[in-house]
C-alpha cells in the first residue's frame, strides 16, 4: 500500500512538472506570436497615406534625388508619395497642388517655383487643413507652412565670394540668378554682400538662367556674342555654372575664367576635380529629405517640430575634393 502511494505521488509530481512546462511552453511562444500576428494585420489593414511633392523641375539631379530618397522613407512606413513636375511653371504647379488636393493627400512637401505666386496654393491648402512642409527653398507667405527645411543659401554664395577673393585680387563678374526663387535669390545676396565694400570686384552682368542648364548655356553664348568681358561666372546652382561652362567651351573662351556654382552635385564636382570648375557649395538633398520625412511624421503625430531648419553647406574645391564622394552626394 504505501509502495503504491509513493508511485501516485511520483506520478502527480510528473504530471504537475508536465502542466508547468507546458504552460510555460504557451506563454512562451504562442502568446507573442498571437501579438505579433495581430501587429502584422494591423500593419496590413492600415490605409496608406497619401503624401504629396511637387519640385520646380525635376529636370535637375538635385530634385531628382531627393524626391527619390523620401519617396524610399514613405513607402518603407507603408504610405504612398505621388509627386508632381511644373517645370519652372508656376501657374502649373498651383494646378498640380490643387488636383492633389482632390485626390486625398494628407500632407504636401512644396518646392515653390516662385516664392511669391504660390500662395493661391498655400491657402488652398490650409483651408484644407493639410499640412505644407516646405523643403530647399522659402515661400513668402510662411504662415501657411508647417515648417521649413532648406540649405544655408546665403552662405552658400558668401563662401563662393570669399574663395574668389582669395585667388583673384580683382574681378570682374557675371552671374546667373533665378528671379522667384527664394533660395538662388538668397545665394547670389550673400555673394553681392561680401564683396559690396570691395570696389575691385564688379559685377558687370546679372542675367537670368532660371536654374536650368540649357538656358544658362544660351544666355551665356548671347551674353559672349555681345561682348561682355568677364573673368568669374557665378551660377546659382549647379546647373547654371555647368550651362555656363558649356558656352564658353563651345565658343573657346574658358581659359581664365573661375566658375563657381551651388549644390555640390556629382556632374559638378567631377567638372572641379578635372579643374573646368573652380568650386560648388555643397547642399545635402538626401540629408534634407530624411530629415524632412522624419519631422513630417513627427508632426502628424501630433509631436513638436522646429519650423525652421537650416542645414549647413560647404565649398568644394580641388584642394578638398578627395574629401567627398565623386558620385554621389553628400
Amino acid at each position: 500500500m504505501e509502495k503504491n502511494l509513493k508511485i501516485i505521488r511520483k506520478w502527480n509530481i510528473i504530471v504537475f512538472s508536465t502542466i508547468i512546462i507546458a504552460l510555460v511552453v504557451i506563454f512562451t511562444f504562442f502568446i507573442p506570436m498571437k501579438s505579433k500576428n495581430t501587429e502584422m494585420e494591423e500593419l496590413e489593414s492600415k490605409t496608406p497615406r497619401k503624401f504629396g511633392a511637387t519640385y520646380m523641375t525635376m529636370n535637375n539631379p538635385y530634385f531628382q534625388d531627393l524626391n527619390a530618397e523620401l519617396e524610399e522613407i514613405i513607402e518603407a512606413n507603408g504610405d504612398i508619395l505621388i509627386y508632381r513636375d511644373p517645370a519652372q511653371n508656376q501657374e502649373k504647379q498651383n494646378e498640380q497642388i490643387f488636383d492633389m488636393l482632390e485626390e486625398g493627400i494628407t500632407a504636401l512637401f512644396l518646392n515653390p517655383v516662385d516664392w511669391i505666386t504660390v500662395k493661391p496654393a498655400l491657402q488652398a491648402c490650409y483651408e484644407a487643413g493639410i499640412p505644407v512642409f516646405n523643403i530647399d527653398t522659402r515661400v513668402y507667405d510662411k504662415e501657411y507652412v508647417a515648417f521649413s527645411i532648406l540649405s544655408d543659401n546665403y552662405n552658400a554664395g558668401v563662401l563662393c565670394a570669399l574663395d574668389m577673393m582669395e585667388k583673384k585680387e580683382s574681378a570682374k563678374i557675371f552671374i546667373l540668378d533665378s528671379p522667384g526663387t527664394n533660395s538662388i535669390m538668397e545665394r547670389v545676396q550673400g555673394f553681392q554682400d561680401t564683396i559690396a565694400d570691395h570696389k575691385e570686384y564688379e559685377i558687370v552682368q546679372v542675367a537670368h538662367g532660371m536654374g536650368e542648364l540649357e538656358v544658362a548655356m544660351d544666355v551665356m553664348d548671347e551674353t559672349l556674342h555681345r561682348g561682355i568681358e568677364f573673368d568669374v561666372v557665378l551660377g546659382g546652382n549647379d546647373p547654371s555654372a555647368l550651362g555656363a561652362l558649356a558656352a564658353l567651351q563651345m565658343n573657346q573662351s574658358q581659359e581664365g575664367i573661375l566658375i563657381y556654382g551651388i549644390d555640390g552635385s556629382p556632374d559638378g564636382k567631377v567638372m572641379i576635380k578635372e579643374g573646368y570648375m573652380e568650386g560648388s557649395s555643397a547642399q545635402r538633398p538626401l540629408l534634407i529629405a530624411t530629415t524632412a520625412a522624419e519631422m513630417a511624421y513627427d508632426y502628424l503625430e501630433g509631436k513638436e517640430v522646429e519650423q525652421y531648419v537650416v542645414i549647413p553647406v560647404t565649398l568644394i574645391t580641388k584642394d578638398n575634393i578627395h574629401e567627398f564622394d565623386i558620385a554621389g552626394w553628400q
